[in-house]
């Protein structure tokens, strides 16, 4: 219990109340690694043999649906090979794509216009790009057009050519859905479905994901690529909790 003496005088403390939530030997987030700003790391590399290959599937097809629990990268590692490509002048741009509420595209209840209703869908997508390129060339590209942003049901009737193309959070698309976004595939590009089919805020037997993976594991030239626990990279319980719950 802390005593406070005379003004002017230190205070003394008998009994600590304030511990560290991770001592100095547990667990660290950034893995000691020097604490800068991230969009000077340039290259993106594999924390398990899983990463590893879907980092390989995604350089080398042009369809690649990556599945797996949260935290094992499937979002981040597909947003590095996106904004990887553009750097490198492989695609002219990056589309990005995910259901909004729960696959219902129920936008129009919300204030302001197409990118600031989408934004908060789209926030995980952002957090993964401002990281990788920085906040203000992150901003000048999407006012640039260069990285677009769109809901799945405004999706329907395009081409997508010389484009990298993210769609995330897929397990909550329903089979017809998917099935229209993997026809918007045009010439000289990628596109990269994540999901976790295994957490579908759809009802029973809407979410078309883990039947459309299913089917495209006999197509030559499509990657599917399955992640599991050991590739979660994020805090060592998240792994643990998924494995009771």
């Amino acid at each position: 219990m802390a005593k406070r003496q005379s003004k002017g005088s230190a205070v003394t403390t008998t009994e600590s109340k304030v511990h560290p939530l991770f001592p100095a030997t547990g667990w660290d987030p950034l893995g000691g690694m020097e604490r800068r700003d991230q969009s000077y790391l340039r290259k993106v590399k594999p924390q398990s043999p899983n990463q590893g290959r879907l980092m390989e599937a995604i350089s080398d097809h042009n369809l690649v649906v990556a599945l797996g629990p949260a935290g094992t990268g499937k979002t981040y590692l597909a947003i590095s090979s996106a904004v990887e490509a553009l750097e490198g002048g492989k695609v002219d741009r990056i589309v990005l794509s995910r259901p909004a509420v729960e696959a219902g595209e129920s936008l129009g209840y919300l204030p302001g216009d197409l990118q600031e209703k989408m934004a908060p869908f789209l926030r995980p997508l952002y957090d993964a790009l401002s990281e990788r390129l920085g906040a203000k060339r992150l901003r000048t590209l999407m006012a640039e057009g260069t990285i677009e942003i769109a809901p799945v049901g405004f999706m329907r009737g395009r081409t997508l050519n010389n484009a990298f193309v993210v769609i995330d959070e897929a397990q909550n698309c329903t089979y017809a859905q998917i099935k229209m976004l993997l026809t918007r595939l045009g010439w000289h590009s990628t596109m990269v479905l994540t999901g976790d089919p295994d957490q579908s805020d759809l009802l029973d037997n809407l979410s078309g994901l883990a039947d459309i993976a299913r089917r495209l594991e006999a197509v030559e030239g499509i990657a599917v690529v399955r992640l599991g626990d050991t590739d979660i990279v994020r805090h060592p319980l998240v792994a643990s909790m998924l494995t009771v719950l």
